[in-house]
């Protein structure tokens, strides 16, 4: 628990120390592009608040043999940039256990951190990575192929199962899971997450780009 906290501590104010609500600050809640003007990020911060939570506690409201957990940590990275990303995540935490009785505040903050904090912050180091490989002279066409399949498909099953590895290192682990097998349902799980933001992230990429604060149509699109 120590470790959670601490780990919560440091990304929360690492966080609010790049003032991530002045990506907020340009539109109005749910206000939609006007005369070419891209929309603010409200759209997608209220959708994740709305809904996360709900899947967070979902498998505390329900007793199933296997708990199957998704997280979406990645997909939210991607939506809203890390600094706004840490704090929603962590709200998203304390949202789930205030609506499932069954997830006490304890496990609600190892969740924020494992499934939540922890994959952002590697979706966030990968991206720089992958950034750095494309380079500046790769065609826009490959670099859009890139953010899509590496940050939205690939790049979430790694971070989610490596954060998941972390966390059953830690001594988190999956109830009704025994032994090695838990690795091998983490990887599973991080395939889930992986399908449904590499899906969402095509798609907001094609028809809501104002959705993703990490896309770029310069960095992304343009001729090198």
């Amino acid at each position: 628990m120590a470790l959670e906290a601490a780990l919560a501590v440091l990304a929360l104010a690492l966080a609010l120390a790049a003032r991530p609500w002045r990506m907020l600050a340009s539109a109005r809640p749910l206000a939609h592009e006007a005369h070419g003007a891209p929309a603010a990020l409200w759209t997608p911060l209220l959708a994740t608040l709305a809904i996360l939570p709900w899947a967070w506690a979902l498998p505390t409201l329900h007793r199933m043999p296997l708990q199957l957990q998704w997280s979406g940590a990645c997909l939210v990275l991607l939506m809203l940039g890390w600094p706004l990303a840490v704090p929603t995540l962590l709200l998203v935490g304390l949202l789930a256990c205030l609506f499932s009785p069954g997830l006490v505040w304890t496990e609600a903050l190892g969740l924020a951190v494992w499934s939540g904090v922890v994959p952002a912050t590697l979706a966030l180091l990968l991206g720089v990575l992958l950034r750095r490989l494309m380079g500046e002279r790769s065609l826009g066409g490959v670099r859009a192929f890139v953010y899509v399949l590496g940050r939205g498909f690939l790049g979430t099953a790694l971070c989610m199962f490596a954060a998941g590895s972390l966390a059953q290192w830690t001594g988190h682990v999956l109830p009704g899971v025994e032994g090695g097998l838990s690795l091998v349902a983490r990887w599973l799980m991080a395939w889930g997450d992986a399908f449904v933001t590499g899906m969402l992230c095509a798609v907001f990429v094609a028809f809501k780009p104002q959705w993703l604060a990490t896309w770029s149509d310069e960095i992304y699109l343009r001729k090198p």
